[in-house]
């Protein structure tokens, strides 16, 4: 295997330079830009052509392979632009270069401005074929069908806690896990006039009403609160009259036509949302990563902490517990436990071995790279 080549020494501007000399330099770097990106596509033509004739672009998306690629361009940055803002730039340029073969089906909760979308948007990049659909339990469906290639759904919020209702889809559903996308959310509350002194209504996704209560009953006490299915969905009624208001995301005020009467709203300063990708298969270890199980213990004394003790024992460290009626019967539950690591590192099944004879069933949901920024 070729060595990588070694990165190009850095020129910095020399402190005399004018502005003719650093845009006739900006050129230049742009055209040695344009020809890179280039040869990466072709090169990237040539990994499709090398594993041989497959049937659609999910054959060629490797989540962990694009997990290591991104770690490696945070390790690389030496500034002055962010982690955040090269993950970025890359994740579009991977995105392009995949599309080449043919774009990628994303299954998300619409309608058009969610911030399912901009999840979505977020790990796949904006040359992935995005599809609206009305439901999580329908963005479950679309992928199983195949009708999608992935999908993305919000499991928890740091201020609300978990999404109760996709937790409750992976109790039946044979979808894996195979990526999770963390999301800044930053609330705003938009109506059609923009002026607070109208707002008798307030329609919104149950979570963005949870995340702005205080602010609600600081500044619109005497409003109704409405739950809708999505935040745009609540944007697409308040364009229809004038003493109604949305909360969603500032993009959504320029889909729906809306004017900003404040924001951001939110109540946590650190508002984040997990998100989780849905796919039809396990993939190999990136390195860094997560793996998410369904337990189904036996009723008997003691077994929550049978279910939980391999764990500590073999040096698996345990991200998130959480329990759910099992529906296989009257006061049954199911865990669903992230921890740290991939289900083919020694110490987890190691861990899963001495698991087996305590739970009456564990399923494994999902091993998959850890979000990047």
């Amino acid at each position: 295997m070729a060595n990588e080549a070694e990165p190009q020494p850095v020129v910095s501007p020399a402190p005399g330079a004018n502005l003719t000399e650093a845009r006739q330099r900006i050129d230049s770097i742009d055209r040695e830009l344009q020809a890179l990106i280039a040869e990466r596509a072709r090169w990237a033509q040539q990994v499709g052509r090398a594993k041989g004739p497959l049937k659609a672009a999910v054959d060629y998306y490797r989540p962990e392979r694009e997990a290591q690629v991104l770690r490696m361009v945070v390790d690389r940055n030496q500034g002055p632009l962010s982690d955040a803002e090269l993950v970025r730039l890359f994740r579009e340029i991977m995105s392009a270069c995949l599309a080449q073969q043919e774009p990628l089906r994303i299954g998300f909760l619409g309608p058009e401005g969610t911030f399912s979308q901009q999840a979505a948007q977020k790990h796949f990049g904006h040359s992935a074929r995005l599809l609206p659909l009305a439901s999580i339990e329908e963005v479950f469906q679309e992928v199983e069908a195949g009708h999608a290639d992935f999908g993305i759904v919000p499991v928890e919020n740091s201020g609300q806690g978990t999404i109760q209702s996709t937790l409750d889809m992976f109790l039946t559903s044979p979808l894996k896990i195979c990526g999770e996308v963390e999301l800044r959310v930053r609330q705003y509350l938009l109506s059609r006039t923009g002026q607070l002194a109208d707002v008798e209504r307030v329609y919104a996704h149950p979570q963005s009403l949870a995340q702005c209560k205080v602010w609600l009953r600081q500044h619109v006490p005497a409003s109704e609160r409405a739950a809708v299915a999505s935040n745009a969905e609540g944007a697409r009624r308040a364009r229809l009259a004038d003493d109604v208001a949305a909360i969603a995301g500032e993009a959504v005020a320029h889909i729906y036509g809306l004017k900003v009467i404040a924001g951001p709203i939110e109540d946590r300063p650190d508002n984040t949302t997990r998100f989780l990708v849905l796919g039809r298969e396990l993939f190999p270890a990136s390195g860094n990563d997560r793996t998410s199980l369904l337990v189904f213990v036996n009723d008997q004394p003691g077994a929550l902490f049978n279910a939980l003790s391999p764990f500590a024992a073999h040096g698996v460290s345990m991200n998130r517990i959480e329990s759910r009626p099992a529906h296989s019967g009257t006061w049954q539950y199911a865990f669903f436990i992230d921890l740290s690591g991939h289900i083919e590192d020694t110490p987890l099944r190691a861990a899963l071995q001495e698991l087996a004879p305590h739970a009456a069933e564990i399923r494994v949901l999902g091993s998959y790279p850890v979000a990047i920024p």
